[in-house]
């Protein structure tokens, strides 16, 4: 069985059908840049995760959630500590560059027992939504799943972000089933779990 190399930059393997990311606009790309996808390993790449953490989810969840809930759940899950504490436990974090510049970032969970690839996070700054990073980096993890012998891809996503789960039917993501989870000091995350075959 082949493993993906976690200190190598990742590209989608071939150009990605349409898509947009979740919650993206409806811009128009701009010019085609180099993508990839950067493994974060360093202070330095953790840091800025976390900074492009608190950028987007403030921006995107807000309206979904409140303010209380998404300065909890930055701290709790995409704080430089809580990052780190991930990459620790094997998650793989990247960040999507184009043109030298971090974009977004995704991380992912390889679940060898599911044969699936568990899609933690995926996100793209929202000035460069509408430039197909989504599936840009979905062609990449299909990736890791050939390499990896993996079925399927796997995620969660908050009910009422209809964007996104717009996005991800049309990426060929099916709702499986919904689970409400308990992430401390009385907030729930309310979400369905949908899957892709590979």
């Amino acid at each position: 069985m082949q493993t993906s190399d976690p200190s190598s930059p990742l590209t989608p393997p071939s150009p990605s059908p349409s898509s947009s990311s979740p919650s993206s606009s409806s811009s128009s790309p701009s010019p085609s840049l180099p993508f990839l996808l950067e493994p974060v390993r360093t202070p330095e790449q953790i840091k800025k995760t976390a900074e492009l953490a608190e950028i987007i989810w403030t921006e995107h969840y807000t309206p979904l959630i409140g303010a209380a809930q998404v300065a909890y759940m930055i701290e709790k899950f995409q704080s430089v500590s809580a990052v780190t504490a991930q990459i620790r436990q094997g998650y793989r974090y990247y960040l999507m560059q184009s043109g030298g510049i971090s974009a977004g970032y995704t991380a992912v969970l390889s679940e060898p027992v599911e044969k699936s690839l568990f899609l933690s996070k995926i996100y793209v700054e929202k000035s460069y939504r509408g430039r197909h990073f989504t599936s840009k980096t979905l062609a990449a993890l299909k990736k890791i799943c050939r390499e990896e012998d993996l079925e399927k891809i796997r995620l969660t996503v908050n009910k009422g972000n209809h964007s996104s789960l717009a996005v991800y039917e049309h990426l060929g993501f099916v709702q499986v089933q919904d689970i409400v989870t308990d992430i401390g000091e009385g907030y729930v995350m309310d979400d369905y779990i949908m899957e892709m075959t590979i």
